[in-house]
């Protein structure tokens, strides 16, 4: 794991970096595994493509812990991390530490998809197809358990920023 101190997207001499950082979107939380091999991953470059059956596609970073743990598996969870979780997001991005290891953060349980955040919206998915695209990897997952909870004041990753969906950003101390 690398803990970045600064904003990767805020002055990056790259164009294309600093377009990616304005578009952002919300938070989810990639989870897979169990034991000793459970991996998690901070991940907002996210879609979800309606259909029979209903997909979700991310970029995933191919040297990430998660990303191997995805693909030994074929399965994971992905949850929809909360406006107050920024310390949760840091954790599993890499940006902030967490003694211990970042699943000693929250409320967890283990399901055959991997380890679920507890009253957290999530998808239990099966890994269908991986692919590089640039320098990620496009994970295609195709959701097989769908849990929405209601009422969720969903957290935004904008511009190296946390923010909650209504705009306004979070502290960052």
């Amino acid at each position: 794991m690398t803990i970045h101190s600064s904003n990767p997207f805020a002055d990056a001499p790259d164009p294309v970096r600093r377009f990616r950082g304005r578009l952002g979107g919300a938070v989810s939380l990639w989870t897979s595994g169990e034991g000793s091999s459970r991996a998690g991953l901070t991940v907002s470059s996210v879609m979800v493509a309606n259909g029979d059956p209903a997909r979700i596609l991310g970029l995933l970073d191919p040297d990430a812990d998660l990303t191997e743990e995805l693909i030994s598996s074929g399965t994971a969870v992905v949850h929809l991390l909360r406006a107050p979780e920024v310390d949760l997001a840091e954790a599993f991005g890499g940006t902030a530490p967490a003694p211990g290891g970042a699943f000693r953060l929250g409320a967890w349980e283990q399901s055959a998809h991997g380890p679920v955040l507890v009253d957290h919206s999530h998808a239990l998915v099966r890994l269908e197809s991986t692919r590089e695209v640039g320098w990620s990897l496009l994970a295609e997952v195709v959701i097989e358990e769908l849990s929405v909870v209601e009422g969720d004041d969903a957290l935004e990753h904008r511009r190296g920023r946390y923010h909650r969906l209504d705009g306004v950003p979070d502290s960052q101390d």
